[in-house]
């Protein structure tokens, strides 16, 4: 068994059912999400009949190991691990999964973005973003949250952002398509300068689709099995568009990853962005300075976290060790917990100690300053 630290780059809260009509604007209180007993299980809405995030798998965590056959999509807030809505639960968690720490994302709340009301959405964020302050708080040295960012308007991002660091989280997330073109218009350009400045990682989340007026049903709803299989598409069209900006040569101390997608895809991607940057100069307005490729910008301002992907860990080199930040994923029914030390030794077989070191929990311990 191996002694080096874990530390889990993508761990999650349980939104306890009172979260949103607790703590939301009282301007806002109606229109709140909220949960709704449908059946035999329970159901999130907001804003009337928006429906969005479903209970079940989502706190599930250990069942793959003990009894897959009960694990459903479908669940009831009885059943929540307490560890997704206590901090001391949660902790005592990690604790028997020897994990150090972790940085804390959103369960229900990866699908708030489908709320098309951006001022509602707004209020959603601020309310769930000052909870985890709060849940994170016992233990600032061990759990780090990430706010939620709402970028429709891009001062809104901005305000909350700083706001966001003032109430002591790490970082914050942004949607893996926002609803206003790529990440590399000029519009997001107060939304680099501040997190550069504040020095707030920033993370690109799977699921995490911004609605749009006439796009595809959200994710979480009636996409099947092969929309679910590829849903890296809307992150990967930002990534490249990221990388062949020239944001990170305006931006060298930004910091922006991407939770929950594996490793695998990138070495690939990267190759052929190289490959076009090299080849067709012609449609580059910008090249980068000192020979530079897009894959070198990857590997120094950029993070990828993953959670079993053996493949992607054969390819490490092609990415850069350094973006490498193995997650849990607890407490959703696909976590590692509470094997998370005998798989991670699995998939690090072989790997210099020195990389191992790093893969498993410096690089994000470093990061997201966990003790």
């Amino acid at each position: 068994m191996s002694d080096y630290k874990l530390v889990s780059s993508d761990s999650h809260i349980m939104e306890p059912p009172d979260l949103w009509t607790n703590h939301i604007d009282p301007e806002y209180r109606t229109r709140a999400p909220h949960v709704v007993r449908e059946g035999e299980f329970d159901q999130w809405y907001a804003d009337g009949d928006i429906k969005f995030g479903i209970v079940g798998s989502n706190t599930q965590a250990g069942r793959r190991f003990d009894a897959p056959e009960t694990i459903q999509s479908e669940g009831v807030y009885e059943d929540v691990i307490l560890g997704g809505m206590d901090p001391h639960a949660h902790v005592k968690d990690m604790d028997l999964d020897t994990v150090a720490g972790g940085v804390i994302f959103p369960s229900m709340g990866l699908t708030t973005w489908v709320i098309p009301s951006s001022d509602l959405l707004s209020a959603v964020f601020r309310a769930y973003n000052d909870w985890l302050a709060n849940f994170c708080a016992p233990y600032p040295d061990r759990l780090r949250g990430l706010a939620m960012l709402n970028v429709d308007s891009v001062e809104e991002g901005v305000r909350e952002l700083r706001r966001a660091k003032e109430i002591g989280l790490a970082g914050a997330m942004i949607p893996q398509r926002p609803v206003f073109g790529r990440y590399n218009s000029p519009m997001y350009e107060p939304l680099w300068q501040a997190a550069e400045e504040l020095d707030m990682p920033l993370a690109i989340h799977i699921g995490t689709s911004r609605w749009r007026p006439g796009g595809a049903p959200s994710f979480g709803t009636d996409k099947g099995l092969v929309e679910f299989t590829n849903q890296e598409y809307d992150m990967k069209d930002n990534v490249t568009a990221i990388l062949y900006s020239g944001l990170f040569e305006d931006h060298p101390d930004l910091r922006i990853g991407v939770a929950e997608y594996e490793i695998a895809w990138a070495p690939y991607l990267l190759n052929r962005m190289d490959k076009v940057y090299e080849e067709r100069p012609n449609r580059f307005a910008r090249r980068y300075k000192n020979g530079a490729l897009p894959s070198d910008f990857f590997k120094s301002n950029m993070f990828l976290s993953f959670q079993e992907d053996d493949l992607g860990i054969t390819m490490r080199d092609y990415v850069g060790v350094e973006t490498l930040m193995w997650g849990s994923d607890y407490p959703h029914a696909e976590s590692t917990f509470p094997k998370s030390r005998e798989i991670v030794d699995r998939i690090l077989e072989g790997v210099p100690e020195e990389e191992k070191v790093l893969i498993a929990g410096e690089n994000c311990a470093k990061m997201f300053q966990i003790s």
